[in-house]
């Protein structure tokens, strides 16, 4: 038993490390938007274009690799999908153009898209039966990566100009070989509990009615709407927002998205345990609804109480995501890679399609008044009242 649950922690720490690398590299892309923007003078439509091709390529095909590898699981395809972060890194490093960042996102995008349902899949798999913080862990990875990405730039990027990306693929190459350990641990559990899995986890039994799964998932897909929106909007454009309205410069704007990134993390990891100690349902009500005060105040503060604000709801909101995906999981058992793949892949289509829109509206009126107006999207909280009850309610 002590050489299970040994096997568990470090399934999850690389879990958790690959999911830290490849969305340390993706981050990387939004936090080189002003350096692009001055350099080749995009406006901010097109900014929000390159995020809309980053996610939707992210997107579009995570449900279908979660399908795939519910029906026949690929135990070495998240180094795969390494492979084509790998390759969208040292093309953004030498891209000349507008079209030539498009395609590079593409390819980062479609490492993404690899990535999260398999990981997902694996990190329920080493639960141990606590799924919302396995999953947390899992995503914890991620959200910690991105907020290194500005740093990154801070540091590295900026002083040196674009092609310094390329020294990025160090990371890229490190989480391969994560991938390639991951591949060997998953590939031997399957010699253990059989191919088809998803089954391969604790499932559940089915215990909600059609009807009610249906009503669950419009809600839960609302609920996505109104926390992808306004996230995304924070995540893309809160650098513009403080360099606009308070005249700091890119640099310390860098530094505010890191804390803000962090508070978000801290947030998943409390969202997954409440989740798995009090029921989803009050976690996911909580975090949405509950940063509706703080994202109505923060358009009209200083710039201390701002960053202290953004802060906040990061860490008010994230902590929705996990209990989200166990939530839906457990609503369907038997479908956890396809499952994933779709929410992970909503998550970031509804990002890419606010980023577009948000950045014509910028370009149209003000980057403030978009703050203004996204304020409200965390009040489509109320929704979670009907979700039907969990299981530890």
């Amino acid at each position: 038993m002590q050489s299970r649950q040994k096997t568990v922690v470090s399934v999850l720490v690389m879990v958790s490390l690959a999911h830290l690398l490849n969305d340390m590299l993706q981050s990387v892309i939004p936090a080189i938007y002003p350096m692009l923007k001055e350099k080749f003078a995009f406006s901010f439509l097109q900014i929000g274009a390159i995020t809309l091709v980053t996610q939707l390529t992210s997107s579009l095909l995570q449900p279908i690799v979660g399908y795939i590898s519910d029906k026949k699981p690929k135990p070495y395809s998240l180094a795969v999908g390494m492979c084509f972060t790998l390759a969208g890194i040292l093309l953004l490093a030498f891209a000349n153009s507008f079209a030539w960042i498009l395609v590079a996102v593409a390819f980062a995008g479609c490492g993404s898209s690899v990535l999260h349902p398999e990981a997902s899949k694996i990190a329920r798999l080493g639960s141990g039966g606590a799924k919302g913080l396995a999953q947390s862990v899992f995503q914890v990875g991620g959200n910690v990566g991105r907020s290194f990405g500005p740093i990154i730039v801070a540091l590295a990027v900026l002083p040196r100009g674009q092609q310094s990306i390329s020294w990025l693929s160090v990371f890229a190459i490190l989480a391969i070989l994560v991938s390639i350990r991951l591949g060997h641990w998953y590939r031997d559990q399957l010699t253990v509990i059989g191919r088809l899995k998803s089954k391969h986890d604790i499932d559940s039994e089915g215990r909600l009615s059609s009807k009610q799964v249906t009503l669950a998932l419009v809600v839960l897909l609302i609920l996505m709407f109104s926390k992808d929106f306004y996230f995304t909007n924070l995540q893309n454009y809160l650098t513009f927002y403080l360099i606009d309205k308070f005249g700091i410069s890119i640099v310390a704007s860098q530094y505010c998205l890191f804390a803000f990134l962090i508070s978000s993390a801290i947030g998943l990891i409390i969202g997954g345990r409440l989740g798995d100690l009090y029921g989803r349902k009050y976690v996911i009500w909580g975090s949405i609804l509950g940063a509706a005060p703080f994202a109505l105040l923060l358009p009209y503060t200083n710039l201390l109480w701002t960053i202290v604000l953004a802060i906040t709801v990061g860490m008010v909101m994230s902590s929705a995501m996990s209990a989200i995906l166990v939530y839906a999981t457990d609503m369907l058992p038997g479908n956890v890679g396809m499952i994933s793949g779709a929410f992970f892949g909503l998550s970031f289509g509804l990002g890419g399609i606010g980023s577009a829109v948000f950045g014509w509206m910028a370009d149209v009126w003000s980057i403030q008044l978009v703050f203004q107006l996204t304020a409200f999207l965390p009040l489509l909280g109320l929704v979670a009242y009907w979700l039907p009850k969990d299981k530890l309610e």
